[in-house]
């Protein structure tokens, strides 16, 4: 089985739709979103696109905030979406199991096996891995949530594997950035125009677009920075 890992794609459509262009190439079994499709200036359009390809959908923590319009940006958020769109987003499971040839037992998930805002990074120290993974039965876990790329093995724990993300990420140069599963992990970088893109967003009204997504879209936020940054508050972020 092969499949498509599509995480944090937070409405930026134009990555999207490049992304999906790739993935069609590959001819993919299943395309599993992993959660923030949500909090981002084209969700609708998004979760549209998503729809026709089939995908199966987690759910994040944005989809939660935005549910709950926790503030401002999540309010106007879900205001642009129908009330299907709301029931929809709202059955989206926390995680899915697949077994998949030559990787074993996969879990994926948004953030981690057990919460959709721990934040696990390439620093997580081993021990806290395993705390996280304590009621896991798996050989591999795919996550997303702190928009870094990553593949990490270590000894008696499963395999850890943070896809990217679409959307937002953190990696130091421009792109989207998503993962190919088959018998083994492709991380891919996608390329597409990003300054129409933030022009795109910024006509959207999403609050404060160009700050939110400008550094990250022209590739400002280094992988190391924003892995630091995340790694320092997840002791206070895990459930």
């Amino acid at each position: 089985m092969r499949v498509a890992a599509l995480y944090d794609i937070h409405g930026n459509l134009p990555a999207l739709e490049a992304v999906l262009r790739e993935v069609h190439a590959e001819n993919p079994d299943a395309i599993l979103v992993g959660g923030d499709v949500l909090w981002g200036p084209l969700q609708a359009e998004c979760l549209a696109l998503l729809r026709e390809r089939d995908a199966r959908f987690l759910s994040g923590n944005c989809e939660d905030d935005v549910l709950a319009a926790v503030n401002d940006s999540s309010r106007w958020c879900r205001e642009q979406l129908s009330e299907e769109e709301l029931a929809f987003v709202a059955g989206w499971p926390f995680s899915l199991e697949l077994e998949l040839d030559g990787l074993g037992q996969t879990v994926f998930c948004h953030a981690s096996p057990r919460s959709k805002v721990e934040n696990l990074t390439r620093l997580t120290p081993a021990r806290d891995l395993g705390a996280a993974f304590v009621d896991v039965d798996a050989d591999l876990v795919v996550h997303g949530h702190t928009h870094v790329q990553s593949d990490r093995r270590l000894p008696d724990l499963p395999r850890l594997v943070n896809a990217g993300s679409v959307g937002l990420p953190y990696e130091g140069r421009p792109g989207a950035y998503w993962t190919l599963i088959d018998a083994d992990i492709h991380q891919r970088h996608t390329f597409y125009d990003v300054d129409a893109t933030l022009d795109l967003l910024a006509g959207t009204g999403f609050p404060d677009a160009l700050g939110i997504f400008g550094e990250s879209l022209r590739g400002e936020v280094s992988a190391e920075s924003a892995t630091a940054h995340f790694e320092s508050k997840r002791d206070s972020l895990a459930q």
